[in-house]
């Protein structure tokens, strides 16, 4: 087979991609039967000449190649018939935006694979960024607190920042004395966590994070969902009772929201939970966060100042909680300051690259070059030569318009 790192064609570009050159030249190295190619990019972390210096060849087109690896998804008029795409594609949950794309799959006869369904014999996902978004969304976040209240600078990352700069750029900043309350316990938490813990912030216990005032560090705690909502009914909360029956757990965010300068939202919210942050709650006088940074990026979800997702240009807008409106960020001191990047990896396209690239190389090619049954690719599979797989025939309506 011909295999092909593809170019980034989606706006805002994408500066990620599969496979670093190093990684590119392993694959190539381990399966010399096949053939690695790497399209022409302007756009990528790491540039054609490192491709090329690794030994691979670069093309303009990618027509002859069968299987076609990128990060997002490609216009629809780059899509080429009859050939094997593997992508995040944001069309499983029947996200309306992306329709015409699904579409396009079928009418193009193309079998498709999302990363974001590659799962393995227990369900766990097997290449993702979400750690990642954790660490990128509290440096963007605390960038933010900075620039709100002009007290530091922190740099604006580009396509070739790296983990060890940002690390060196918080641990070199005079960031404040005061408290930062991260939601849930997932990767996305669990990098937001790895960051503070990296750069010396205090983790308080619960009850040190909501009895205590000031602090005398840069101090942190983590709430998980069985922390921000409470039964109805007042009896105690259960996680399987909570699964099944979301609608009947209210808000119980308030408290968190009076003792919190910073919210780092990190935690996996459905439409059926309760909302945490309401439009009320945000006017609520008594809030004292400020400064939010909605990493998981629910618009107009479980915090309803998030009015929209930003960008990396422009990372920040401001939330008028009298007219629960967007103005300019920075504006006023009453507004309450969002970061919703929902691209965050990307700040550190060059490391979250060959991190995605490893787990790519361990779980998903020996399976997808050997010619063997690979389960993980077939969980993944979204449509096989245009036609919706068993576990995403659900998509059909959906795919038809209705």
């Amino acid at each position: 087979m011909k295999i092909a790192l593809i170019k980034e064609t989606k706006v805002p570009i994408d500066n990620r991609v599969a496979f670093s050159p190093k990684q590119m030249a392993q694959l190539q190295n381990d399966y010399p039967e096949h053939q690695f190619v790497v399209q022409r990019s302007d756009v990528r972390a790491f540039a054609d000449e490192e491709y090329q210096d690794a030994g691979l060849a670069l093309v303009e087109n990618v027509d002859n190649c069968d299987i076609l690896f990128g990060i997002k998804e490609a216009q629809i008029d780059t899509l080429i018939p009859n050939k094997h795409y593997i992508f995040f594609g944001h069309i499983a949950k029947m996200q309306a935006y992306n329709r015409p794309l699904l579409q396009a799959f079928i009418r193009k006869g193309i079998t498709f694979t999302d990363y974001e369904y590659m799962v393995d014999d227990a369900g766990v996902r097997v290449c993702a960024f979400g750690w990642w978004a954790g660490i990128v969304g509290v440096y963007y976040t605390l960038r933010g607190y900075g620039l709100r209240h002009n007290l530091y600078q922190l740099p604006k990352p580009d396509k070739r920042f790296t983990l060890d700069e940002l690390k060196t750029a918080l641990q070199s900043a005079a960031l404040p004395n005061i408290k930062i309350l991260v939601t849930g316990n997932g990767r996305v938490s669990q990098g937001a966590q790895y960051i503070l813990d990296a750069i010396g912030a205090q983790r308080l216990s619960e009850a040190e994070f909501l009895s205590t005032n000031n602090v005398s560090h840069l101090s942190y705690t983590v709430a998980d969902v069985d922390k921000l909502v409470k039964r109805s009914n007042g009896e105690a909360f259960s996680w399987p009772h909570f699964t099944k029956c979301a609608s009947e757990y209210q808000s119980d965010f308030m408290r968190w929201g009076t003792a919190a300068d910073i919210l780092v939202c990190a935690h996996f919210w459905a439409p059926e939970a309760p909302v945490y942050l309401s439009e009320e709650d945000l006017r609520n006088p008594q809030l004292r966060i400020k400064m939010i940074g909605d990493v998981t990026c629910d618009i107009q979800g479980s915090v309803k100042s998030t009015l929209r997702s930003s960008t990396h240009d422009e990372p920040y807008f401001d939330y008028n909680p009298q007219s629960a409106t967007e103005e300019e960020a920075f504006s006023s001191n009453n507004n309450i300051t969002v970061m919703a990047v929902d691209t965050c990896p990307n700040a550190l396209a060059m490391d979250t690259s060959a991190y995605f690239g490893d787990m790519l190389i361990q779980y998903v090619m020996p399976g997808l070059l050997s010619g063997n049954h690979s389960e993980v690719v077939l969980r993944g599979t979204i449509l096989d030569k245009g036609k919706l797989t068993p576990r995403f025939a659900y998509l059909e309506d959906f795919a038809n318009g209705k």
